[in-house]
């Protein structure tokens, strides 16, 4: 009768952290998406994009769950499966930081064109908004997209000031701060616009041939970088070829363990020293 009795209380205390487990879960999946969905509509607004978070957080949910299931299957290890499964929930992320990357990239390209076409357009007798809406139209995305922005705000009562001010809040580089900044100093003072946007788009312009230089004269230290960070990891692969038993005791004990960390850790923080000294600010 005792162990019937100490068998139902342990199958009550079981159930019960199921089930705190699975509520526990559902919240977290619950804040996971709430969190998903409003960054991924914030980065699908920044980028121009017209897709459905709720829809994009379905995808990356079931990719996780598949790809996983499939490092499981391939490797048999639990360990792996959850790594994948990590690095998959971060990869919208990812993904959203680098097209962010790249269309700032673009607009930064764009930008001289556009003021010397705007200062064309002032040259020949139109004021500043109505040569950045003639811009507009010409320009191709992602520049235009952002000057199109600009002239919405404008007619929905935004001043002038506030609406370049909201342009340089979302696209944060110094070349937009001067583009604003010429752009202000030439409607508020009254001087002349045309010379100011010329001068700015010939510094915008050699400051961008500055980067591509320092970019190319950087790359082999990029190069760098990455042979230092997959060198090991093509040397484990080789060393396992040769010598699996040996090198199996880097998965099987404490102590391999402990050095497959330190080399992680080495590994991360030596590709980000050498990136930190190619990254060169003009």
């Amino acid at each position: 009768m005792i162990v019937i009795a100490f068998t139902v209380v342990i199958a009550a205390a079981v159930a019960l952290l199921v089930w705190a487990l699975a509520d526990l879960g559902s919240q977290l999946l619950v804040a996971w998406r709430t969190r998903f969905t409003r960054e991924t509509h914030h980065n699908l607004r920044e980028l121009f994009l017209f897709a459905d978070p709720s829809r994009l957080y379905a995808i990356n949910l079931a990719l996780m769950v598949l790809v996983a299931a499939g490092a499981w299957m391939l490797t048999h290890s639990l360990t792996v499966a959850l790594v994948v499964a990590v690095l998959l929930a971060f990869m919208p992320r990812l993904v959203f930081g680098r097209l962010r990357r790249r269309r700032i990239d673009r607009i930064e390209q764009q930008l001289p064109d556009a003021l010397l076409m705007i200062a064309g357009s002032a040259k020949a007798g139109l004021s500043l908004v109505s040569a950045v809406r003639q811009v507009s139209a010409e320009l191709p995305p992602p520049l235009s997209q952002e000057f199109h922005l600009m002239q919405h705000e404008q007619r929905l009562g935004v001043t002038l000031d506030d609406s370049l001010e909201n342009l340089s809040h979302r696209v944060p580089v110094q070349s937009v701060k001067l583009m604003v900044s010429a752009m202000r100093i030439a409607s508020e003072t009254g001087g002349g616009l045309a010379e100011t946007l010329d001068r700015t788009a010939a510094t915008l312009r050699s400051q961008h041939a500055m980067e591509l230089k320092i970019r190319a004269l950087t790359a082999q230290g990029k190069l760098q970088a990455w042979v230092v960070g997959l060198l090991p990891l093509f040397l484990l692969w080789a060393l396992m070829k040769m010598e699996p038993e040996a090198m199996s005791l880097l998965w099987t004990t404490r102590i391999g363990w402990d050095v497959l960390v330190a080399v992680a850790i080495m590994e991360f923080f030596g590709v980000m020293l050498i990136r930190k000294i190619v990254a060169i600010d003009v």
